[in-house]
Order: C-alpha cells, then structure tokens, then sequence
C-alpha cells in the first residue's frame, strides 16, 4: 500500500468518525419544527472533497452508516444522499482546483453544491411525506413549508454555511496536511506567476 493510499485511508477513517460525531456533539443547533439543523454536520463530507472523489464518497457512506445506527431512518437517507454531491463536487473540484483560489467561483461552486445537496435532501423527504412516514406534528404543515421551505430552502442555506467552513478550514490545514485540491490549486498559482514575470 502506497504512501498516499495511507494517507487517504487515514483521512477518510477520521472524516467518518468526525462526520458521526459532531451531529451528537455539537451544541450549535436551529430547530424549526420539524426540521432541525445542526451547524458544522457537513463539514467531513465537504473537506473529503478536497481529497478526492473516492475520499468523499467513503466519508459520505461512512457518515450515513453511522446515521443509520443512531437516528431516525429519514435522516439517515438524508445523509445517504450526500454521496451525490459529494462526489459531483469532488469530481469538479478535481478538474478546476483554482476554484479554491477565486473568491467569485468559490461562491458560484457552494451555490450550485448547495443547489445539489437541497434538491437531493428535497428528493428523500418528499418521498417520507407523501408515503405518510413522517411525524403527526409536521403533517400539521403544508409540504411547502415543511419540504421545500425547510429541507429546501433551510437545507441550501446549512449547505452554504457548512461549505464556507469547511473551505476555510481545509485551507488553514492545506498548509500542514496535503489537501490535494489546495495543493494543485497552489501550485497552478505559482505556475502562473512564474510566467507573467
């Protein structure tokens, strides 16, 4: 097993734990009946797509195992369906790691992830509502308060924040640990420098 191999492993093991541990933990949380948010949750799942594709797959699947052994099973789809925009924005972070360098494309890029991750959330929850399988308290609301308005909207905009954090929070990393994105990012960067003087 290569040394990179190694590496990746050993970041994904710790996103995994990281990503199970911190919806237990954390103790910043928005509830808004029936919906609640827990501030950070998605951070693993982001910071794994500045590994790989492959990283942010086995971060999303690890982190929706440990959802299924401790939550509600609609959650635990939720956090299923994290695998696909996950990998989609992995997948392109790869192909464009200037992204990270440029403020207007890093807020284009979590935009449109959060678009991803909101519809796909949507997705899971309207099939919860309209086969009955949700709460007593939120069928007292419209599916367009509950689904589009809080895992919708309210989703999109965790998205965004959670994105926000885990960026900063791979970029001060990047500068110990090898966050391959950062790292090609930086090293664009320097290439392009070195031909404009």
């Amino acid at each position: 097993m290569s040394n990179s191999s190694v590496k990746r492993l050993t970041f994904s093991a710790i996103l995994v734990a990281l990503g199970i541990l911190i919806p237990m933990v954390m103790p910043v949380k928005v509830v808004i009946g029936p919906a609640s948010f827990t501030l950070a949750s998605h951070v693993p799942t982001f910071l794994a797509m500045f590994i790989s594709p492959q990283v942010a797959v086995i971060v999303a699947l690890g982190t929706a195992f440990g959802f299924f052994l401790t939550t509600p099973v609609i959650i635990a789809f939720r956090a299923l369906s994290h695998v696909i925009f996950a990998y989609l924005g992995a997948v392109y972070l790869q192909k464009h790691p200037n992204i990270v360098m440029n403020r207007k494309q890093f807020f284009i890029f979590n935009a449109v992830i959060g678009v991803i991750h909101a519809v796909v959330e949507l997705a899971v929850v309207s099939v919860f509502f309209f086969a009955g399988n949700m709460s007593a308290a939120t069928y007292e609301h419209s599916f367009l308060y509950v689904v589009v308005g809080l895992i919708g909207v309210g989703g999109f905009i965790h998205s965004m924040i959670d994105y926000s954090i885990a960026f900063y929070l791979g970029k001060t990393l990047s500068k110990q640990f090898d966050f391959p994105v950062f790292t090609q990012a930086k090293s664009k960067e320097k290439e392009l420098s070195s031909i404009t003087f």
